[in-house]
């Protein structure tokens, strides 16, 4: 289910953002799919070297996203996965292995979506 507060949302996105760049995940590309979905309010992808530094990225924004008070509703991906999503109501968090992020293009599947850039975040 959709978070309604767009405002706790954004909050969010800048705390798993600050998650994945402390864990030196790259690529990251910031979504705002509120006017496009219903799914969610934002997405981030971003990418790994391999599946351990997937992992510890996933962890480290499921940290991130607790001490803010927000709550995982789902995850996907084992802990051996190229790819791992995780869902917070009013962000998703997609991970992936370099190669697989290429493969799958996710970015052009919500070409339709505002691009949130990291100084936006300020």
């Amino acid at each position: 289910m959709k978070k309604t507060n767009k405002q706790d949302s954004f909050a969010a996105l800048k705390a798993a953002f600050k998650a994945i760049d402390d864990k030196f995940g790259f690529d990251v590309v910031m979504l705002d799919i509120s006017e496009v979905s219903v799914l969610s309010d934002y997405f981030i992808i971003a990418s790994a070297n391999n599946s351990p530094q997937l992992k510890a990225i996933a962890d480290g924004v499921e940290e991130a996203l607790r001490k803010e008070g927000v709550r995982i509703v789902q995850s996907e991906g084992a802990t051996t996965s190229r790819w791992v999503l995780l869902d917070f109501g009013g962000i998703i968090v997609h991970l992936f292995c370099q190669e697989d992020r290429e493969y799958y293009k996710l970015e052009a599947a919500w070409s339709e979506a505002k691009v949130v850039l990291p100084e936006d975040l300020v």
